[in-house]
């Protein structure tokens, strides 16, 4: 209902086949965006770090396909998107080397790639395991948070940045994002990303909430 929701509402469309939603997580309540987005009748790419569950949901038909290749997952999208082929594609990576890329073939050829995007990443926890900075491995965060929970909180404020950088930049050319109540806004906020809406006060995003803007 979100994803539709979010096409009536920022797409006015009621059909989304040749739509693209780019999003992050499958963990328990996050595994269903990849069933969603093809219920839906668009194409999916959701990013996860934890192999274990793209594992998971793959046999289970909550993904259609894995890969850890983002040159890969670009030419799946677009084949998927021309033909309007409903897709749930599980990216085993960090989402914000995904929103870069999505953000490179924009400059690169002009083309935005991506309709509708949003976050399932458990950023209330940000900084135990809940959401794991771009600049390492999965595995080399995973040590370094045991190790020096101080530098993994600094990577993960330096990775919320060029998260919300890279999704501005889409945003600006009319990719649709939403909150989808993890707290991800408010722990890009804090860790000083560009979320802020502009003209309001601070406790305003630039993005919605799920809750009142779309499923309200």
């Amino acid at each position: 209902l979100t994803v539709l929701n979010a096409g009536r509402r920022y797409l006015k469309a009621e059909d989304l086949s040749g739509k693209v939603f780019v999003t992050s997580g499958l963990g328990g309540m996050s595994g269903a965006q990849a069933k969603a987005a093809v219920i839906a009748g668009c194409v999916g790419i959701i990013a996860e770090v934890r192999a274990v569950l793209l594992s998971f949901c793959l046999p289970q038909g909550w993904l259609m396909e894995i890969s850890n290749n983002l040159d890969h997952c670009i030419a799946r999208l677009r084949e998927a998107r021309k033909n309007k082929i409903a897709l749930s594609l599980g990216y085993h990576g960090n989402v914000v080397d995904l929103w870069e890329r999505l953000v490179h073939e924009l400059d690169t050829t002009g083309e935005l790639l991506v309709d509708l995007g949003s976050d399932q990443t458990s950023c209330h926890n940000p900084f135990n395991g809940g959401y794991y900075p771009v600049q390492l491995g999965f595995e080399e965060g995973k040590q370094l948070l045991s190790s020096n929970p101080g530098k993994f909180r600094m990577l993960v404020q330096e990775s919320l940045k060029r998260h919300v950088a890279a999704i501005n930049k889409l945003a600006d050319k009319g990719m649709f994002f939403w909150d989808y109540g993890n707290a991800f806004l408010l722990e890009a906020q804090r860790a000083g990303a560009d979320v802020a809406k502009k003209g309001a006060d601070k406790t305003e995003f630039r993005y919605p909430s799920y809750v009142q803007h779309i499923m309200g």
